[in-house]
């Protein structure tokens, strides 16, 4: 074997002994960071309203912080006229959500483009509906619990949990 077979063979057994440590994450401390990558986020089945929900940390049905993955599928999937009992921030991640406000549900002429990016807040006891038309819509929802939905039915309703 040629001395120049040599050195190349051995370079070549080097780079495949050393290419796994390279691209090997490093471990990180589970009492500093705590992380899930996407295919181990939980989601629920996807809801009669065409929507699904995952739960990132604390949970939404009990008084506290909260966050949640909420996404819209696509196909005009909207809710109907609805409140919260507190505000809720939401950051669009991705595709297209669609926003309405007040009693009359018409998401067709009465809705409003949110792209990937925009930052929503819902004012806690006031009225709004929302959904996706032609694209999924990935939302991110922070709030304080309990995250109760209570649906709209009447003016007289809705005063009477503003007065609360």
């Amino acid at each position: 074997m040629t001395n120049a077979l040599t050195k190349t063979l051995t370079a070549l057994a080097l780079a495949a002994m050393l290419a796994p440590v390279a691209s090997r994450a490093a471990e990180l401390d589970p009492k500093a960071v705590v992380f899930q990558l996407p295919d181990q986020i939980k989601w629920s089945p996807v809801n009669a309203a065409g929507a699904q929900q995952a739960v990132l940390f604390g949970d939404p049905s009990k008084p506290g912080l909260y966050g949640v993955l909420n996404k819209w599928t696509a196909g005009n999937h909207f809710s109907k006229p609805h409140f919260h009992p507190n505000d809720r921030f939401i950051t669009v991640i991705s595709g297209t959500w669609w926003v309405g406000s007040g009693p009359t549900w018409d998401p067709e002429h009465s809705s409003v483009p949110m792209p990937a990016g925009s930052f929503v807040t819902h004012y806690g006891k006031q009225v709004h509906w929302d959904g996706a038309k032609d694209t999924d819509a990935v939302l991110l929802i922070v709030g304080m619990g309990p995250a109760t939905s209570t649906p709209y039915t009447s003016p007289e309703q809705l005063k009477a949990e503003q007065s609360k």
